[in-house]
């Protein structure tokens, strides 16, 4: 088991070197369009209009493509490999054709769809025109991913990551291409941005071809509507679709009721959900993505003891980043928040509220992770039911504490929604995975989680003292609250780090391991050769 940790970990260096870098300059793409469009009409427009795709993207991509078709890949895998290239075939041709009729009824419908996501924008004529005019442009976007998505299943059931985890680079880059120069050609607002878009779409998949000819396993068109894996892969995708995108769900629910709230409230989440996700993709879901071949491994081998140790030592890999970001992102909200947008047409008002939000979307990064490393273990044994189940109550318990909240403290309100129900999601996960696979370790598990809780809670004293004693002040210049800032990330981290190599050593070597090979990014590439 010990070698295949290492396996693990060594991969989860590769996806999340890649990651880092797409996350950094996601960064910079957002501190962009803040600084082009502030928390304003046009910002509101755009952010529920990319949301429309994006969600798409969660269901019919990365949310239940990925997860139900790499199980039914690795299967055919086992037999050859020509198996395996007529099981992708198979699906990348009926997949095209489904997703070209969602791109043309996405077109068509527009209106209602953008009515269904954000209702009360019909309150704005102008709001609800532009919203819709650039869901318009962006529809398309969900073909591009999502086929990308298959790209990454085929690719990833091979064991190479690399190249999947380095296209969601494409797409920042494309989206800061259409800010900084279509932009400028454009009378519509935003309209250059949702052209970068579908050019950061188009980015994505372009880089996976090279390296799917490589394989021998680019997709070929195969009507055969007959084969196994085409019925395998629908039976599990279409409960995983939700099983697996009830975050997004989630999300979609609190814009729908931000609409209604002040003008800036949809702009407020939009910004502190993406910083919030900084940790989470880095991390978490690099680590989810690398085990899902593996526990598809163990699943198909009836291996249920491996499939319960690998599970155990993500969930461990994954909180031991988790908690601590988390902490810091709560303690550090608006100073993060001031030095990343507030800029431009991002006025200061817009950065407190935007750290009020991130200070709750902070709380749910640790069970958010959960959820995300607990989710495959389902798919891997092949159970999509349950996991759906369980998302209809997390999004249940998210309406119902959003429309709670969201009178009394407005959008921090409907952030905090979220942080409730992502809890409930990941506590009757953990359970009914116990109950399905038996004990998976939860004495070392929460023995491991113990003592990160005792370093997170040194270090968050350290964060109080130092912004207590050397607050950053409102008149400071961006500099100075830039550094300062890093000042207390890379003092805060230090001590977590120390505190985590004296207290929880095993958990400390495996992360050492990832940041050695972070630094080398020839040896990531060459240790992934497949």
């Amino acid at each position: 088991m010990k070698g295949e940790e290492a396996h693990i970990s060594r991969r989860v260096g590769t996806v999340s070197f890649y990651t880092l870098l797409s996350r950094i300059l996601g960064l910079v793409r957002d501190a962009v369009l803040a600084w082009a469009f502030g928390a304003t009409r046009a910002a509101d427009a755009f952010y529920v209009a990319f949301r429309i795709p994006n969600l798409l993207r969660r269901f019919v991509a990365e949310g239940a493509l990925t997860i139900a078709f790499v199980p039914i890949y690795t299967e055919q895998l086992k037999r050859s490999k020509k198996d395996g290239l007529e099981a992708a075939s198979v699906v990348f041709t009926y997949l095209s054709l489904f997703l070209a009729l969602i791109s043309v009824l996405g077109i068509a419908f527009a209106p209602f769809v953008v009515k269904v996501i954000a209702l009360g924008f019909t309150d704005h004529p102008e709001k609800f025109e532009l919203t819709v005019f650039l869901t318009r442009i962006m529809f398309p976007y969900i073909m591009l991913i999502s086929l990308v998505a298959l790209a990454m299943g085929i690719l990833n059931s091979l064991k190479h990551f690399s190249a999947p985890a380095a296209s969601p680079i494409f797409l920042n880059i494309g989206i800061i291409f259409g800010a900084v120069v279509l932009e400028r050609t454009c009378v519509i607002p935003a309209e250059g941005v949702a052209i970068g878009v579908l050019i950061g779409g188009a980015m994505q998949l372009l880089i996976q071809i090279p390296v799917l000819i490589r394989e021998g396993m680019l997709p070929r068109f195969n009507f055969n509507w007959r084969h196994p894996a085409l019925k395998g892969l629908l039976l599990l995708m279409i409960p995983s679709a939700f099983g697996a995108a009830v975050y997004q769900i989630n999300v979609v629910v609190i814009t729908f009721l931000a609409s209604y709230l002040p003008e800036g409230s949809v702009s407020y989440l939009w910004y502190a959900d993406r910083v919030s996700e900084f940790p989470l993709g880095i991390f978490s879901l690099a680590v989810a993505t690398v085990t899902l071949p593996t526990l598809s491994d163990h699943a198909a081998a009836k291996d249920i003891t491996s499939l319960k140790k690998t599970m155990n030592y993500s969930l461990r890999l994954a909180l031991l980043i988790d908690i601590p970001s988390s902490v810091g992102l709560y303690l550090l909200a608006l100073p993060i928040t001031q030095v990343l947008f507030e800029r431009g047409e991002f006025s200061d008002k817009a950065a407190v509220a935007t750290a009020a939000a991130l200070g709750f979307f902070a709380l749910k990064v640790p069970f958010v992770s959960g959820v995300r490393n607990l989710v495959p273990g389902f798919f891997a044994l092949k159970d999509a039911r349950t996991p759906v189940y369980v998302a209809a109550l997390a999004v249940v318990v998210n309406a119902a504490s959003a429309y709670l909240l969201m009178k009394p403290m407005l959008h921090v309100g409907l952030a905090l929604a979220i942080v409730i129900s992502s809890a409930v999601n990941l506590m009757v996960l953990v359970y009914l995975f116990r109950r399905k696979v038996g004990p998976i370790g939860a004495r070392k598990l929460l023995a491991s989680v113990a003592r990160t809780a005792v370093a997170t809670a040194v270090m968050a004293a350290f964060l109080l003292a130092m912004m207590h004693y050397v607050p950053i002040e409102p008149h400071w210049r961006l500099w100075e609250k830039a550094g300062m800032l890093c000042l207390l990330i890379a003092g805060g981290g230090g001590i977590f780090l120390s505190l985590t190599w004296l207290i929880n050593h095993e958990e400390f070597e495996a992360l050492s391991g990832l940041v050695r090979r972070r630094r080398k990014l020839t040896d990531l590439v060459s240790a992934d050769p497949q």
